[in-house]
C-alpha cells in the first residue's frame, strides 16, 4: 500500500513515519512537507533515501503540490499543522491558512484521487478546558485558543466532506503528546533542554493546569490502528491517560535530571490558558488499543534522547529565529 503522509518532517510524523515503515515493510510512503521551521529533515536521517520513501518538498494549501502528493496513494495520514498555542496567540494567520485551508485542498484532492481512507490528526484542545469528567467524542467543541479554533474548523471540515462527498474520513483527537524529536519549543523539551544548559524553565501561572500525556510511539500505533480498523465519518480520541498538573510534571523531570529547583521559574500566565483537559478513550480501547510505555518510562526515555542527540536541539535554539521567538514569549525571565 502507498500510504501519503503530511508533516513527516515534523515531531509526530516523524515517528510515525519510523514505526510504520519497520512495521509494514510491503508498504510505502510519500511525505509532504513545506520543511518549516518545525520539520526537521534529521528527524528522517537514516529512512530518507530509502527505497521505500519519498519526499515531496510543498505546501499542503497548494493544490498542484497536494494533487501531485495524492496520486496513487491508497490512504493519507495528515498530520500536517501550525500546531503552537502561543505562536497563534502571537499570530493566528497562519494557522487558518495551514491548518484550515491546507485541510481543504487536501480533502479536494483525495476527493479526487478517490483515496480508500483520510485519517486527520487533531487535538483534544478542540473540547476547551474541561473542568471534570473527561471529554467524549460526541463532546460540543468549545476552542479557546486560536491554534485550537483552527483545528476545529479542519475537524469539522474533514466530516463534512464524509457526509457530502461519501470520502471515508476519520479523525483523531490526542492528548499532549511526548518523546523524542520533539521541537523545544513545547513545554516537555523546552524544560529538559533548558536544564540541559542549566538555565531556568518558564513556568507558567501558579502551574496546576492539568494535561494529559501521551508517549508519540503509543500515539502512532493508536493511529496506525483507527487506520486500519476505525469507521469513517467517526472520532476517535487518543489520549496517554495519565493526566498531571505541570507542577507534577516539573517535579517528575527534575528529579529524573537531579537538577535543582532554582532552575523553575515562574512568569505570568498566558492568555486564555486553559486550566484542564482530559479525553474519555472508551472508544479507541474497543478497538483494542493498550498502551506500552508507562510515564515514567517515556520521561526517562523522553530525557535520555534529548541528552544524547544534544546536537539535534542546539542548532535549533542557537537560531536566530529562535531566540527572538524565546525572547518575546518569555520576556520575564531576563534570559536570552
Amino acid at each position: 500500500m502507498k500510504l501519503l503522509v503530511t508533516g513527516g518532517l515534523g515531531f509526530i510524523g516523524s515517528n510515525f513515519i519510523r514505526g510504520y515503515l519497520a512495521r509494514h515493510p510491503k508498504d510505502s510512503i510519500v511525505n509532504l512537507d513545506l520543511c518549516t521551521y518545525a520539520g526537521n529533515p534529521a528527524n528522517l536521517d537514516g529512512v530518507r533515501g530509502g527505497p521505500r520513501y519519498a519526499e515531496i518538498r510543498g505546501d499542503i494549501a497548494d493544490a498542484r503540490a497536494a494533487s501531485r502528493a495524492m496520486k496513487g496513494a491508497a490512504a493519507v495520514v495528515h498530520f500536517a499543522a501550525e500546531s503552537h498555542v502561543d505562536r497563534s496567540i502571537q499570530g493566528s494567520g497562519a494557522f487558518l491558512r495551514t491548518n484550515a485551508e491546507g485541510t481543504r485542498v487536501l480533502l479536494e484532492a483525495a476527493r479526487a484521487e478517490g483515496v480508500e481512507r483520510f485519517l486527520h490528526v487533531s487535538t483534544d484542545e478542540v473540547y476547551g478546558s474541561v473542568e471534570r469528567g473527561h471529554s467524549k467524542e460526541t463532546d460540543r467543541l468549545a476552542p479557546r485558543s486560536p491554534y485550537a479554533a483552527s483545528k476545529a474548523a479542519s475537524d469539522l471540515l474533514a466530516l463534512s466532506y464524509f457526509v457530502t462527498h461519501k470520502l471515508p474520513v476519520l479523525v483523531t483527537r490526542a492528548s499532549n503528546n511526548y518523546g523524542p524529536r520533539q521541537h523545544p519549543e513545547k513545554a516537555l523539551p523546552l524544560m529538559v533542554t533548558n536544564w540541559l544548559e542549566g538555565l531556568p524553565y518558564p513556568l507558567y501561572g501558579d502551574g496546576k493546569n492539568v494535561r494529559d500525556w501521551l508517549f508519540v510511539e503509543d500515539h502512532c500505533r493508536a493511529i496506525e490502528l483507527i487506520l486500519r480498523k476505525g469507521t469513517p465519518g467517526e472520532v476517535y480520541n487518543v489520549g496517554g491517560e495519565r493526566s498531571c498538573r505541570n507542577l507534577e510534571l516539573v517535579e517528575r523531570v527534575r528529579a529524573i535530571m537531579g537538577v535543582s529547583a532554582d532552575l523553575v521559574r515562574r512568569v505570568p500566565d498566558r492568555p486564555g490558558h486553559d486550566r484542564r483537559y482530559a479525553l474519555d478513550c472508551s472508544k479507541l480501547r474497543k478497538l483494542g488499543f493498550k498502551h506500552s510505555i508507562s510515564f515514567d518510562e517515556g520521561l526517562r526515555r523522553t530525557v535520555d534522547w534529548y541528552r544524547e542527540n544534544r546536537d539535534w536541539w542546539m542548532r535549533t535554539k542557537r537560531a536566530q529565529s529562535f531566540q527572538n521567538y524565546y525572547r518575546r514569549q518569555y520576556a520575564a525571565l531576563g534570559a536570552r
